[in-house]
């Protein structure tokens, strides 16, 4: 296993979406990765946290943020299973994120439905990353919630 891929990374940040799962969350998480270790996991928490903005990419960020302790990710990789949303994509440019990796693309709410661009110019896109497992798991949720 290559510890420095996309797949293995996403992988991870699939981990954090089963936690989410598991806890009646949207399944949706999140790894920072800075020279090739990641420095920061989360998942949503909203419920639990009773928190709008309590969303995998934020909670990241801001664990990332903390632990590097500069308010710039500017080195650093952020691994999310499904599209963020435009408050995530909003923080993002804020922290002037180097390389942002997901997987599922967000159809109804994600970044890229609006047309003005929401990320950093410098910020690399690489999309589709384990987006099958990542797709599935948000659509297991729904399914479980309409049950």
């Amino acid at each position: 296993m290559d510890f420095s891929s996309h797949d293995y990374f996403m992988g991870e940040a699939l981990k954090e979406a089963r936690k989410a799962f598991v806890n009646g969350e949207v399944p949706v998480g999140a790894v920072v990765v800075c020279q090739n270790k990641i420095i920061a996991r989360a998942h949503n928490q909203t419920e639990q946290l009773t928190d709008a903005t309590a969303h995998a990419e934020m909670l990241a960020v801001t664990a990332a943020a903390n632990g590097l302790g500069s308010k710039y990710l500017d080195d650093c990789t952020l691994y999310v299973t499904l599209e963020p949303c435009v408050m995530c994509a909003g923080a993002l440019q804020w922290v002037q994120l180097q390389k942002l990796v997901y997987g599922a693309d967000d159809t109804q709410r994600g970044f890229s439905l609006v047309s003005t661009p929401l990320l950093h110019p410098k910020t690399e896109i690489i999309k589709g990353i384990k987006k099958d497992p990542s797709k599935e798991l948000i659509e297991a949720f729904f399914r479980r919630i309409r049950e």
